[in-house]
């Protein structure tokens, strides 16, 4: 693998829409240690009007013809979930380092077939987890190791889903097939309870979860269309820590008129609360804040916080780039792997099959 600059070859870029070119370009672009080497479209002239808008060297038009490129050392995958497990697995067997988004797999098994593979080629992986790269959770983290809450005894959160309310883009709504692994559950509420642990240093070992569903119907906002709701708007969940804490959450479909994202971490010495109007922890918007003892509540500073005017979108994915780039570059050991996916496939999966009933992780 190059050492001075990691090629990167992205699947599926659109020059005037979707997630890679809205977040993962933005953020490699602004980053030396990447170049932008070849993209993939299923058309041809998409592609080489994404490549010729974007900077890139190479435009194909097939996974087969990205992951075998010569001038590709990282693989990045941006497309839908049911996708992942064909181009990822084309991205390994090619023994090419993969960026895939999460939710890694569809489901636990397709994670761990993925990470199996990935683990026996021996390359480098990364999970789309951008939370645990977001300055707000990294301080909260070193907060709570530095000893400001002391002992963790518990942590509650509320959060809202901004989907699966009462109108739905249409770009979302395969996220209404529970077989896609797209819903609330494997989407905010994961990528929560993942900057949660993260935040905490642990792991959970326990989980429980009631999954209802209150609406009945959505309704598509492009074309006023009411559709079925066919999964879950409403998550109730316990969990237990490796440290025995106990974590509460309860997550709602579409956005609260009150509040949309609460997370309170409770400890022997001090307490932590970050807080959003937006919903989950993908999206930012953090305020954070704590007290220790006799204190009052108070505002806590975020070195190196993204400012008012910065699209915290693609500034969380920009750091994640950077942690990757530190690891294959430099040896060190940062970045979220496909072993941490299967970890939150895990916890997913427990919630989804407990029926209310704790299960073990």
């Amino acid at each position: 693998m190059a050492q001075t600059a990691i090629r990167v070859g992205i699947i599926g870029v659109h020059p005037d829409r979707g997630w890679a070119s809205t977040a993962h370009v933005p953020a490699l672009r602004d980053l030396p240690q990447f170049r932008l080497s070849a993209l993939s479209h299923n058309r041809v002239e998409v592609a080489r009007a994404a490549a010729q808008k974007f900077g890139f060297d190479h435009a194909v038009s097939s996974t087969e013809a990205l992951v075998n490129h010569p001038e590709v050392d990282l693989v990045v995958v941006t497309v839908r979930v049911p996708e992942h497990l064909q181009l990822v697995t084309a991205a390994l067997e090619a023994e090419k380092s993969v960026f895939c988004e999460w939710p890694l797999g569809m489901n636990l098994q397709g994670a761990e077939a993925m990470n199996k593979l990935a683990a026996a080629k021996g390359v480098h992986t990364m999970i789309g987890l951008q939370s645990r790269a977001n300055p707000t959770i990294r301080h909260m983290r070193k907060l709570v190791a530095e000893g400001f809450v002391g002992e963790v005894l518990s942590a509650s959160v509320i959060g809202s889903g901004i989907t699966w309310g009462e109108e739905l883009d249409d770009a979302f709504r395969y996220t209404l097939d529970p077989s896609n692994g797209a819903s609330m559950v494997h989407v905010p509420f994961a990528h929560t309870m993942d900057a949660l642990a993260f935040a905490l240093d642990d792991d959970f070992l326990s989980a429980s979860g009631t999954l209802v569903t209150r609406r009945a119907t959505t309704r598509i906002v492009e074309s006023r269309e009411v559709v079925p709701l066919a999964v879950a708007d409403q998550i109730a969940f316990a969990g237990r820590l490796g440290s025995g804490a106990l974590v509460t959450s309860h997550f709602r479909g579409g956005l609260s008129r009150a509040t949309n994202f609460h997370m309170e971490i409770n400890g022997s010495k001090g307490d932590l609360l970050l807080t959003s109007p937006v919903g989950y922890v993908g999206l930012g918007g953090f305020n954070l804040s704590g007290a220790q003892a006799g204190e009052n509540l108070h505002p806590i500073p975020v070195p190196g916080d993204f400012g008012p005017d910065d699209n915290v979108l693609t500034g969380n994915v920009k750091k994640l780039y950077e942690l990757l780039a530190s690891d294959i570059l430099s040896g060190t050991h940062q970045r979220p792997t496909f072993e941490s996916a299967v970890k939150l496939h895990r916890l997913i999966n427990a919630v989804e099959k407990s029926g209310g009933v704790s299960r073990d992780i």
